[in-house]
């Protein structure tokens, strides 16, 4: 069992961190403050670096490399910040792989280059008011007729929502019930009858737009199913990717905010002494280390352990929960050891505590994760919904 990373990847990260360090701090300063997304132009130049397409196929202008590499640099775009991330995020781990996977040949040549050129950004719509963590409880409907696939309903909680130029949106088949009648229909921003509400006002994650969707009598072509009926599990088996790229914001979040606290008690004195001398800030650095080295490892596990080529859920769910956990009491302890600086908007660290609590709750909540988890180690399903 090997722990160090291949060198091909180490300089792929090399890569990352440089970009992202050199280029993005004064970006993620600008996006913090005016709660706009990454422009076109930084987007182009994601591209450009490769940063987009980085587990995309070759023949749809990516990289091709396994999804470790995808996440590593990952984490260092978050490191700077959740909203110059975002993108890397939906592109490397987000819906971008669902449509690549579970497309048709052609929705897929259509999309998936364009996101890896930063000339597209696919975001997924999955949440509705009824129907978050009971995800098959949706409404929103789909119905066939005469080549075409029609759609209506709201759906909620979407980040990305009136920004991003396409949608993958689960939605319920012909009315079947439960889990069997769900599947995924990707959706043009622009087509017809596609609106979207009042942007949402959130704690953090600024720079990652959030709105509902409304769809009213949404007509696509066939070809832009996804997954039809009795396809939920297959949605549900690469969303377990996404899960990976949500635990990597975390890690990213927590990781930036070591990094900074650590520089800031070396260099901050008091009563004639860095701040690192005491043993009391010793301790904190301790857990903050143990923490974080231990979620990288529960990340970097469940992206090689793969079954037929995607995160065994089990692994998947424990890496997110631990560091969904981690990434609050980290940002909180270093926010505790910069004081008063750890508490002013100018140095960055309330930030980074607003946006660790959103990676909680998206994505699958922890105590669902919980839940999930506890079913695995017993071998059993638990109902939530009353007997």
């Amino acid at each position: 069992m090997n722990f160090e990373l291949a060198e091909d990847t180490r300089n792929l990260q090399d890569a990352a961190r440089s970009f992202a360090q050199a280029e993005l701090p004064a970006l993620a300063g600008e996006v913090e403050e005016t709660g706009e997304p990454v422009s076109a132009d930084w987007l182009h130049r994601y591209g450009e670096m490769g940063f987009l397409g980085v587990n995309a196929l070759e023949e749809h202008g990516g990289l091709g490399l396994p999804l470790l590499d995808a996440l590593v640099v990952l984490e260092e775009f978050a490191k700077i910040s959740v909203g110059v991330a975002f993108p890397v995020f939906e592109c490397l781990t987000g819906p971008v792989r669902i449509v690549e996977a579970l497309g048709q040949p052609a929705l897929a040549d259509r999309i998936v280059p364009a996101t890896v050129t930063g000339d597209k950004l696919v975001a997924i719509s999955m949440s509705e008011p009824d129907a978050g963590t009971a995800l098959t409880d949706l409404r929103t409907s789909a119905r066939i007729k005469s080549s075409s696939i029609v759609l209506n309903g709201t759906k909620r909680w979407c980040s990305g929502a009136g920004h991003s130029q396409g949608y993958v949106v689960f939605c319920r088949f012909d009315d079947k019930a439960g889990a069997a009648g769900v599947g995924a229909v990707y959706v043009d921003k622009d087509t017809q009858g596609v609106s979207f509400g009042p942007p949402e006002q959130l704690m953090g994650f600024r720079g990652v737009p959030s709105a509902d969707i409304n769809l009213d009598n949404v007509t696509v072509p066939e070809e832009n199913l996804i997954v039809g009926p009795g396809g939920f599990p297959n949605l549900m088996g690469l969303f377990n990717i996404e899960r990976l790229g949500n635990a990597t914001m975390s890690l990213g979040v927590a990781q930036g905010a070591a990094d900074q606290v650590t520089a800031y008690v070396q260099e901050r004195i008091q009563f004639g002494r860095p701040l690192a001398e005491f043993q009391a800030v010793q301790l904190k650095l301790a857990d903050i280390k143990m923490k974080t080295d231990a979620a990288r490892l529960l990340i970097h596990r469940a992206a090689t352990d793969l079954r037929d080529g995607l995160p065994d859920a089990q692994n998947a769910a424990v890496a997110k929960c631990f560091i969904n956990q981690a990434v609050r009491e980290v940002c909180a302890d270093a926010m505790q050891l910069m004081g008063g600086y750890g508490y002013a908007k100018e140095y960055g660290m309330e930030q980074r505590l607003r946006d660790a609590y959103g990676w909680g709750i998206a994505g699958g909540a922890i105590d669902i994760q919980k839940v999930n988890i506890a079913s695995g180690v017993l071998g059993r399903r638990f109902s939530q919904r009353k007997g």
